[in-house]
């Protein structure tokens, strides 16, 4: 099976200038976990809620003041939606990922691929060793 076939088309994106609250009001209103961040055409990294919860809330910082840029991880791991779905999960393992970006041809993102999406794609047993995978305390 192909990523393409798995993944959740499409996603929203912000800027790294987004407040916030616009971010996780897109989190809320999105129902999702993660946004990617993008500036000048490109990927530059994710926002999860766990991110607004550790750089932001957990450090006592004024939330109202910070962008996305102040609390995204950087450096953010995605695939090819012509990848295998093996190849993914493998890196989604190696990189403890619940959510991975995927891209077209045109290094275009064109969906994410997220531990629910495994859950329903692939065989009963390879999805279960995934998410015991990514979810090990590490």
């Amino acid at each position: 099976m192909k990523v393409k076939q798995a993944m959740h088309k499409g996603c929203t994106w912000c800027s790294p200038d987004s407040s916030l609250p616009e971010v996780a009001k897109i989190l809320r209103d999105e129902d999702i976990g993660s946004v990617p961040v993008g500036e000048n055409d490109k990927l530059i990294g994710m926002v999860t809620d766990r991110d607004i919860c550790c750089r932001g809330v957990a450090e006592g910082r004024d939330l109202s003041s910070l962008t996305a840029r102040d609390v995204m991880t950087e450096g953010v791991a995605w695939c090819w939606e012509d990848d295998d779905l093996d190849s993914a999960l493998q890196k989604m393992e190696e990189n403890q990922l619940r959510r991975m970006p995927v891209m077209n041809s045109e290094k275009r993102m064109v969906g994410i691929l997220s531990l629910g999406d495994i859950t329903h794609s692939a065989p009963p047993q390879q999805a279960a060793e995934f998410a015991s995978s990514v979810s090990a305390h590490h």
